[in-house]
């Protein structure tokens, strides 16, 4: 006895002894086989039963097999159920009122076991495979709404970043989400690995079914062009990769979070800026980024060559995001009223006179009038229109620059010329300087 996956089969068929032979052939195969006698049982029984596959006689008394095939296919919840008609009506208009009816197959009789047996595992393997795909692609969508529920999750924490810049915790903020990001993250990298082996699996399975039957039945090769399975085999391996390459992404910005929080950093210590640079860029990519009304801000790096820098690494990544966003805002605004058209942010440092850094953050927008240069930092003072802008975000920055750094911050800007930040503070910071 050959062993089959245990697949379920409904016989509707008055005849008790047409049903009695099929029975015990499926069933010596190991196939869960069930048995009613009309049209009007199989619709009452087969929420009951739930069949993988249907043999279905035509001539019964009630309702015959093709008004019963009608009523299934008209049903979403048993419409996908394969159904091979096996009657003794074998004229063609018989045939093909069958399958337009929606039956995958047509076998008259008196049948064959070996055709049977042989049509029914054809049937059955065909619904495993279609099953089974089916759920990798609903897994699939799942991982892909819940990578985009984080991507938005991620949109919303770098918002909060912007509104939350006059909060003395925000270094403790940013770490704490970026560890919440992590853990789902990490939840969709790793089931993708397992996804990617099941679907090769999957394809595998059909690949060596179409080596075995090369010639499928004409209903089956109409359904595998209708659905065009060369190209669902070419794609999938490639929506899988496009997901992996998201999840990545994600990771990094991830990494660029906790590294701009540098919550573990909380004191003075020696840092990487150029890393701090980065990693504020990657938070603030989205901004960057092509919006409508104004085209992608290009970002030009001119990094001196560095030694590692003493200062307060969150407090300092919290000042290159105020300043970023500033410019971005103002590039934006710039773009707005077609003043520009390649809306650019230049960012140099060197260190100069050997004991002290310099940060210029450049813009091309249109520049701060004259009138207000001189007030940028004071607290609450904006230029940005109402709702837009808070006024802290340059005076936390000039306070964390001069006051906890012992250095410099100003402003460079001409009406129409655009902005220039610079920023300057000691390579090394006394051990005088306050430890918060």
């Amino acid at each position: 006895m050959v062993n089959f996956i245990k697949n379920s089969i409904l016989i509707v068929d008055n005849n008790p002894n047409n049903s009695r032979v099929l029975f015990y052939i499926l069933h010596e195969y190991g196939f869960k086989v069930s048995v009613v006698k009309s049209g009007e049982m199989a619709l009452e029984k087969l929420p009951l039963i739930q069949p993988d596959l249907i043999l279905l006689d035509v001539m019964m008394p009630g309702i015959d097999g093709f008004e019963t095939c009608r009523y299934l296919k008209a049903n979403e919840a048993t419409k996908s159920i394969p159904i091979v008609f096996m009657t003794a009506l074998s004229e063609v208009e018989h045939k093909v009122k069958a399958l337009q009816l929606g039956a995958v197959d047509y076998i008259t009789k008196p049948i064959q076991v070996e055709e049977v047996l042989a049509r029914v595992n054809v049937h059955l393997e065909l619904r495993n495979t279609q099953i089974n795909l089916l759920k990798e692609i609903s897994d699939r969508r799942q991982a892909e709404t819940k990578l985009q529920q984080t991507l938005t999750e991620l949109q919303q924490v770098q918002t909060q970043l912007v509104q939350s810049e006059k909060m003395s915790s925000l270094g403790q903020l940013v770490a704490g989400v970026a560890h919440e990001i992590n853990n789902p993250v990490n939840f969709i990298s790793a089931n993708l690995i397992h996804a990617n082996e099941y679907i090769k699996n999957l394809l595998k399975l059909l690949q060596r079914y179409q080596e075995y039957y090369p010639n499928p039945v004409p209903e089956v090769q109409a359904e595998v062009e209708a659905n065009e399975l060369d190209f669902l085999i070419n794609d999938l391996p490639k929506l899988l990769q496009s997901m992996e390459f998201g999840a990545e992404r994600i990771q990094k910005i991830v990494l660029s979070l906790r590294m701009f929080s540098r919550l573990d950093e909380a004191e003075m210590k020696k840092v990487n800026i150029h890393e701090g640079i980065d990693s504020t860029l990657m938070i603030l990519g989205y901004r960057l980024q092509t919006k409508p009304n104004s085209p992608d801000i290009q970002v030009i790096k001119e990094y001196g060559n560095l030694p590692l820098i003493e200062c307060y690494a969150a407090q300092i990544n919290q000042v290159f995001m105020n300043i970023l966003i500033n410019s971005i805002d103002a590039l934006e605004e710039a773009a707005k009223n077609q003043k520009i058209f390649t809306p650019s942010i230049t960012i140099r440092t060197e260190v100069i006179n050997g004991d002290h850094l310099t940060i210029r953050i450049a813009d091309n927008g249109s520049g701060i009038s004259e009138d207000f240069e001189h007030r940028i930092f004071d607290p609450f003072f904006t230029t940005k229109p109402v709702g837009v802008g808070t006024g802290m975000g340059l005076a936390i920055s000039y306070q964390i620059v001069t006051e906890k750094h012992h250095g410099s911050l100003q402003c460079v800007s001409k009406l129409g010329s655009g902005s220039e930040f610079v920023i300057t503070i000691p390579l090394k910071q006394s051990i005088s300087l306050e430890q918060k």
